[in-house]
């Protein structure tokens, strides 16, 4: 079954929702607590797709994985960094999804202006940080039992990967949508392509 990267669309939602339900309803992974429907995942697509990329593994109309991008906070001297997110089919992990939905994002957050990815992971999660690290992010602090979650207090770490040096000032990050048509977005996509399994 041949694989391609590409920007999610509404149609995806409930292949999504199933790949993030269990996640959320049965693990610390997310510290969401109600898994979302697929009406609050195709909003989510949405709103995301204005700013940042949010993209999906197909596998001839099967959705693999999915990695997307949030603002990291919301004050306006934040707009430079990012929080990413990837979650893989749980049949699909292990064989390079992750790997390829991941860098291909981090490429196009680059080629958007952005200069900083930061990722927050439950703890413990040593699968996770070692796929982060692998990435090129580092480890940069922990916030200690600050989520309670499946009758427990949980730790989350956080991982920062670079994307750009810091320019002196900043060139204001372009949205996703001022690049899909250009040729630099398809040049990233397509070189994401060749990350996946054959």
């Amino acid at each position: 079954m041949s694989a391609r990267l590409r920007l999610a669309t509404i149609e995806d939602a409930e292949q999504i929702r199933a790949i993030y339900a269990p996640i959320v309803g049965e693990t610390i992974i997310s510290f969401e607590t109600e898994p979302p429907t697929a009406e609050e995942i195709a909003a989510r697509i949405t709103g995301t797709l204005e700013r940042l990329p949010w993209l999906v593994c197909d596998a001839a109309g099967e959705v693999l994985g999915y990695a997307y991008a949030s603002g990291h906070r919301s004050r306006p001297a934040y707009r430079w960094a990012v929080d990413v997110s990837t979650y893989v089919r749980e049949d699909a992990r292990r064989g390079g999804v992750g790997r390829a939905l991941y860098l291909t994002l981090l490429e196009l957050l680059a080629l958007q202006g952005y200069v900083a990815a930061y990722a927050g992971i439950a703890l413990p999660n040593p699968g996770s940080v070692r796929f982060h690290e692998a990435l090129g992010f580092s480890a940069v602090g922990i916030y200690r039992q600050v989520g309670y979650k499946l009758g427990a207090w949980h730790d989350v770490g956080w991982w920062q990967r670079e994307l750009w040096k810091r320019p002196q000032p900043p060139h204001e990050p372009r949205t996703a949508a001022q690049l899909w048509h250009e040729s630099a977005w398809r040049e990233v996509l397509a070189a994401g392509n060749e990350l996946l399994p054959g």
